[in-house]
């Protein structure tokens, strides 16, 4: 049971570190290597698992199945669950921009859209005259199209955190433990990217230590989705959808006071709260089974 968890961490871990070299050695974030770091840390999960896999002696279609690549026993939840996550996320998304205004912690230009507008011609691009329509076709567009577009690398880090590494922390810790382990080990495999400010450019290399406690709280929605469906796929739509609305949901904000990532929207601390309160009626109202032990 120790030895493919071991494969598991060391290739995922080791692996990123390797992937994120170039940007240790370079620029750090502002290296234009970035883009393709990140892209190429996310598959190395993947790699974790089929490392597991190598020493599991269980047959591909059977180690599919048991890892969530399947869309699970009752295909019908799960393709339900999978189009409400679609809509779902771009929702919360906005959401927590929408609260981080009313508590005062940002302020929003949706008028002018300044920091939008900011950002286009930091990029050397020109901004057009009907910038409030490119704004909201940029969210529509990231809504509609991102966790398709997204679904690829989103996979290389779902089918190792939630498809192969959560329901055997699970099986051995209990339900709460279990969501909460994989949300910690899914963050700190972060670090060589959040050690250099990534994320939460204000905090420096504390971003680390910080974004642990957001994949936490948005790790138990995905781990939900992969514990209720039996498949990861929902939890690959979630990861998507995050990572290509979160960002223009920042760029409302205005160019005078930008906004504070460690406060504002989804993945700061408002963002915290929502996802806490989201969690907790998922686990209370609609509670999921203790899953049987993986190889």
């Amino acid at each position: 049971m120790k030895r493919p968890l071991l494969i598991f961490i060391v290739l995922a871990f080791g692996l990123s570190w390797a992937a994120a070299l170039p940007l240790w050695l370079g620029k750090g974030l502002a290296s234009p290597q970035l883009a393709w770091v990140a892209t190429l840390m996310m598959f190395t999960p993947t790699a974790g698992v089929l490392g597991a896999w190598a020493v599991s002696r269980t047959p591909f279609r059977e180690w599919a199945r048991q890892t969530g690549l399947t869309f699970g026993d009752r295909k019908k939840r799960t393709a339900v669950l999978l189009l409400t996550t679609w809509l779902g996320v771009p929702l919360l998304v906005l959401l927590a921009m929408g609260l981080s205004a009313a508590v005062g912690v940002v302020s929003l230009d949706l008028d002018q859209l300044s920091l939008l507008r900011a950002a286009l011609r930091a990029r050397g691009m020109t901004v057009p005259a009907d910038l409030g329509g490119v704004a909201v076709l940029q969210i529509v567009v990231a809504a509609l199209a991102g966790p398709a577009l997204n679904a690829i690398p989103a996979l290389g880090e779902e089918w190792g955190w939630r498809g192969w590494l959560l329901p055997r922390l699970v099986s051995s810790n209990g339900m709460v433990a279990g969501l909460v382990f994989t949300g910690a080990i899914w963050g700190a495999w972060h670090a060589p990217l959040t050690l250099l400010g990534y994320n939460y450019p204000r905090l420096g290399s504390w971003a680390a230590l910080f974004f642990i406690g957001f994949c936490v709280l948005f790790g138990v929605l995905a781990g939900w989705l992969r514990l209720r469906t039996g498949s990861v796929w929902p939890s690959v739509v979630a990861h998507g959808s995050l990572n290509a609305v979160a960002a223009p949901a920042l760029l409302l904000g205005d160019a005078a006071a930008p906004p504070n990532e460690v406060l504002v929207g989804v993945t700061g601390l408002v963002g915290w709260v929502l996802l806490a309160i989201v969690g907790a009626a998922l686990l209370r109202f609609s509670p999921v089974r203790r899953p049987q032990p993986v190889a």
